[in-house]
């Protein structure tokens, strides 16, 4: 079975014999009390590796945006969030708006929209606050970073980013999205997870010194849940070793796996979305997302049923990483191809994706 499922994107998946020893799991004590030697490495090299001045480490991207939006929503602010925002950040914002936030949301991407009701809104003098993803695999597409920060200038408001998708995988050196933008603020505050390109189960929010100090002063889940366990830091630590090591040509052989997929779908008179990003969304015309992925699977490729963003129709996503080989990349093809025809399907080897 051919699996197009994980999203450990750069392939690293941190067996326990290639990690650093620890004495324990954990400490016993919240990170509001203790904080490890090496958490301290990792967070600082973290901070340098996506273009920010300080990060802090946390369990995960749900305790991370829980706690950050629970300090915004001390200030004056109100939030625009992206329709196309991804769940957790959503969650955290949802926790603003219970603590009187107002929310708007704007179009996916849409940088005029959102600066025309961030100027509806000016007289009530909050700050804004713009949340979105800096990459979004569903529809392949960017956040236009430096639009948002002129958005939210006037006002000396934030951008907030969950960076996730792009860790590890596009940027200098992985850096993500402000490195692949060439954008330095500090204005901008990344929420990441590590899970997916760095494959260590933790995450990492970073922004400017001032910002990080006070979540760190003020944050609930520092002082009321555990911090990353040491088995976890020590992960990260490896996956920053190995990307500092071995990055750019994981991320070469993972730019021609996706080459070569999108190659031999133009070769089947299909096209996928994603640009150069490893996950490549598939909806042919005249064949339910569901059925294609179930004939697929009675062909050995385990794929995915996504919904894209501002649209109702789910598509099949491959997820690409760089533990599949040339001739994963082929007999997936292959499979697709006699999926599109097999059956009682009488459909052609024709037409775009919608």
């Amino acid at each position: 079975m051919l699996d197009f499922t994980s999203a450990l994107y750069l392939g690293l998946r941190h067996p326990s014999p290639s990690l650093r020893p620890w004495p324990a799991l954990t400490t016993g004590k919240p990170a509001a009390l203790q904080s490890s030697r090496v958490s301290a490495a990792i967070a600082g090299e973290f901070a340098a590796l996506v273009g920010c001045e300080r990060a802090t480490p946390l369990a995960s991207t749900l305790h991370l945006f829980w706690d950050l939006f629970g300090l915004l929503a001390r200030d004056r602010v109100r939030i625009y969030m992206d329709e196309g925002s991804y769940a957790i950040a959503r969650w955290g914002v949802e926790r603003a708006a219970a603590r009187g936030v107002p929310v708007r949301e704007f179009p996916h991407r849409d940088a005029t929209a959102l600066s025309d009701l961030i100027k509806q809104d000016r007289r009530s003098k909050r700050r804004p606050v713009v949340v979105a993803d800096g990459f979004c695999p569903s529809c392949g597409n960017a956040a236009p970073l430096p639009e948002f920060l002129q958005c939210v200038a006037p006002q000396q408001g934030y951008v907030v980013i969950d960076d996730t998708q792009a860790l590890g995988v596009l940027g200098e050196q992985g850096g993500g999205s402000l490195r692949w933008q060439s954008v330095r603020s500090p204005d901008v505050i990344v929420g990441s997870s590590l899970a997916k390109g760095f494959g260590a189960p933790m995450a990492m929010l970073a922004g400017s010194a001032g910002l990080i100090r006070r979540f760190e002063a003020e944050s609930d889940t520092r002082v009321h849940c555990s911090p990353p366990s040491i088995a976890t830091l020590r992960a990260a630590e490896q996956a920053l070793d190995v990307n500092r090591s071995h990055g750019e040509r994981l991320r070469r052989y993972l730019a021609l796996l996706v080459c070569r997929f999108q190659a031999g779908l133009r070769a089947i008179g299909l096209v996928a979305d994603g640009g150069p990003f490893p996950v490549q969304t598939l909806q042919p015309a005249g064949i339910a997302a569901e059925v294609l992925r179930a004939r697929l699977l009675r062909r050995g490729i385990r794929t995915v049923v996504v919904r894209r963003c501002r649209e109702i129709a789910t598509r099949v996503a491959f997820l690409i990483t760089a533990l599949h080989r040339h001739s994963d990349i082929d007999m997936a093809l292959e499979a697709i191809a006699q999926a599109m025809t097999s059956d009682h399907s009488t459909h052609q080897l024709t037409g775009r994706v919608s």
